[in-house]
């Protein structure tokens, strides 16, 4: 056992004795397991992060169509076409943008613009 480990164990114990566990929510009730056969077990622990954090499936789905039809633009050669793509783009962009105003997230924000490419990058490459 390395030093932290020892550490968190001790801080555990003491807490579990001052009862600071009793009150918490659930507390006594059997844990509800979900089914994660579905997901990857590679991305199983990202995907309980982003549902932790709040993230939701409707904003991924949303997300993905958004990053389709980008692609679809770069490539599309068709003036109409492009102008048809670019509305629903601009159409579930203010869809996603409403979701997230809905939990607080401001995404016009120069952080969040930042951060969000950096994550688009790594998802790509």
């Amino acid at each position: 056992m390395d030093m932290f480990q020892i550490v968190s164990e001790d801080k555990i114990k003491k807490a579990y004795k001052d009862g600071e566990f009793e009150n918490l929510p659930g507390f006594g009730k059997p844990m509800q397991m979900e089914d994660l056969s579905g997901i990857p077990e590679e991305l199983r622990m990202a995907y309980k992060m982003l549902k932790n954090a709040g993230y939701t499936e409707e904003e991924g789905r949303l997300r993905q169509e958004m990053m389709t039809i980008e692609d679809l633009i770069k490539k599309c050669d068709d003036r109409s076409e492009k102008e048809n793509l670019q509305r629903k783009l601009n159409e579930k962009l203010l869809r996603f943008n409403r979701l997230m105003s809905q939990r607080g997230v401001k995404t016009n924000s120069s952080i969040f613009k930042n951060y969000q490419q950096k994550v688009q990058s790594k998802l790509k490459g």
